[in-house]
Parts: C-alpha cells; structure tokens; sequence
C-alpha cells in the first residue's frame, strides 16, 4: 500500500457512510486515535501504522461507536 498521494484506504466516501458529517468524523477518529496512543492498544491485521490511520481503520469496520447530541 502506498500513500504518496494522500489518503486512499479508508476511503473517506466509506468513512461516511459509517458517520455523515466530516467534521464528525474528524472528531471521532482524533479521539479514537488518542485512546490507541493513550493505552498502547495493538489493532489486529492493521494496514496502517499510525495510530490516526488505525482509528480510521478501527471506524470503517464498525469497532467505534460513539453519540452526538
């Protein structure tokens, strides 16, 4: 997988259709990102290496569940 070019994986029109709002989903992976780094927590068969990538990762596959008000 290269990503010379920007992000390719996950796709951001996957990504919204798991959350519908960019800024939302901008939110939900940063804080998704954070718990990773915060707890040291290994993603299982990750393609990506960075922790904001897993937590994209982590989104496109339906582990993150969070509400909005």
């Amino acid at each position: 997988m290269s990503n010379k070019d920007g992000m390719r994986y996950p796709s951001i029109d996957d990504l919204l259709k798991k959350i519908d709002s960019k800024y939302k989903l901008a939110y939900t992976t940063a804080k998704t990102a954070k718990i990773i780094e915060k707890h040291e927590l290994e993603i299982q068969d990750a393609k990506c290496v960075k922790s904001v990538g897993q937590a994209l990762e982590e989104i496109i596959a339906g582990n993150v569940e969070i509400e909005f008000e």
